[in-house]
């Protein structure tokens, strides 16, 4: 059995090889003619190598230790049963001195599924984040590694006293015999590894936790060597503080930097507000921006508003568990069915610059709804203040910290808008909800 993983499509093309008769992930089924004849090619001169690629095998792809492998045990079959050892069993299992399942007594036939029991059962109790990641195609598969499968094969065997189950339990592990003594005699080096380990840890320890957690593995050994007169490779500490799990405290990446990356095509509009926010004409200055509200474990979600200067009132908003374009799309689309058939006739939507306003295609849709856009200058929050107002009392009213998903999250933005909009009275606009103040405009 090979050690290597075969992916899909390296399945598929080795099954396009005649010289095959099966493939699984782990594994390769040679025919029994190709097997006759490689051992007859190598007593001839050729390596083993050079008989694989001959009938058409891709070594990167099979891997470059298989064909030696392969020839050292086909030779062996063919000195001690002749072709016939190819011949007289199914896959030519003669070729790996495996004996077959059907010449086991029902005892060991019981017993080797007792040990495949035991060993798949050890296999899926193991810490999950203990074990290592390869891609997989698209998606991520979660493996062990194979020191891990040497530890999951011994405490199989001494916690349920198996044996003679050692062949089998490598076998099934894709490991290889060898392999697993290898690992069982480097027991002493590695309780001396974890020994020294133990001692090691302790002073990194002490500056990580000195520094407030905010001192990496290069800082560390700087202050090590410095303060300490101690020499540490920074590999060692890195690995040892992911050992010991310490996670240094680091500034994190601002999500609306991510998106900043303007284009040529990307454009800013002139500030035609100029922090005029009270025009006394509901829906001639609309205000907008985007924020974002932590909830659960550390998840994130972004709301996105449109506030009517005049009136104060949320005419629009749209929460979105991404910052993708589509959430000031899915707001646009918000705010025209909330106004309703025709915008005020000197509209005027006002945001940052950030990278959603200023995205061509944004620009294009506020302009097909009859909208002049208009942003603050760089940098300065004042030009947009009555929108940061709303967002910074949002936090303090709203229970979002406590929600556990995005559709918790959703109705509690629409609990605390709705009160906001339709019963809570403000100083400024006459002691009146922002709805009963756009009213008593339009009445007048």
């Amino acid at each position: 059995m090979s050690k290597k993983l075969y992916s899909e499509f390296q399945m598929k093309e080795l099954k396009k090889n005649s010289n095959i008769t099966s493939v699984s992930e782990r594994s390769i089924s040679y025919s029994p003619k190709f097997k006759i004849n490689a051992v007859k090619e190598y007593k001839n001169g050729k390596i083993p190598s050079q008989i694989f690629i001959e009938h058409g095998f891709d070594i990167e792809m099979i891997g470059k230790d298989q064909p030696k492998r392969c020839l050292r045990r086909w030779r062996e079959t063919f000195e001690r049963y002749g072709e016939e050892g190819f011949l007289s069993e199914r896959r030519g299992k003669g070729s790996t001195g495996r004996p077959s399942s059907s010449s086991l007594s029902p005892e060991e036939q019981l017993k080797k599924a007792e040990a495949r029991i035991k060993f798949l059962e050890a296999e899926n109790d193991f810490p999950k984040k203990a074990r290592s990641s390869r891609k997989a195609g698209v998606e991520e598969e979660t493996i062990l590694r194979q020191s891990e499968k040497f530890y999951l094969i011994d405490r199989t065997i001494q916690k349920h006293r198996l044996k003679k189950a050692i062949s089998y339990l490598c076998e099934l592990a894709g490991v290889s015999r060898s392999g697993y003594y290898d690992w069982l005699n480097a027991s002493p080096k590695r309780a001396k590894r974890e020994e020294q380990d133990e001692a090691d840890i302790v002073l990194i320890k002490e500056i990580f936790k000195k520094k407030d957690k905010k001192a990496g593995a290069l800082q560390i050994k700087m202050f090590m060597e410095n303060d300490h007169s101690t020499v540490m490779n920074p590999k060692k500490i890195r690995r040892l503080m992911a050992k010991y799990n310490l996670i240094t405290k680091i500034r994190r990446a601002n999500p609306y930097r991510k998106m900043a990356k303007a284009t040529k095509e990307h454009c800013t509009c002139p500030n035609l507000l100029n922090r005029e926010f009270n025009q006394n004409e509901p829906g001639k200055v609309l205000l907008t921006d985007i924020t974002y509200l932590y909830y659960g474990k550390g998840q994130k979600a972004y709301l996105s508003c449109v506030k009517d200067s005049t009136t104060k009132e949320i005419v629009a908003y749209h929460l979105s568990s991404s910052l993708e374009m589509d959430i000031v799309y899915s707001t646009l689309k918000k705010l025209k069915l909330a106004v309703g058939k025709t915008f005020h006739s000197e509209a005027i939507l006002h945001s940052d610059q950030g990278f959603h306003y200023t995205h061509p295609q944004f620009q294009h849709r506020v302009k097909t709804l009859g909208l002049t856009q208009s942003m603050s200058r760089k940098g300065n929050c004042w030009d947009n203040a009555p929108m940061e107002s709303f967002f910074g009392h949002f936090k303090d009213w709203a229970e979002y910290k406590t929600c556990k998903n995005i559709r918790e999250v959703r109705k509690e933005v629409y609990r605390v808008i709705e009160e906001y909009n339709h019963r809570r009275y403000q100083w400024g606009i006459n002691k009146m909800t922002p709805v009963q103040y756009r009213s008593h405009l339009l009445a007048a």
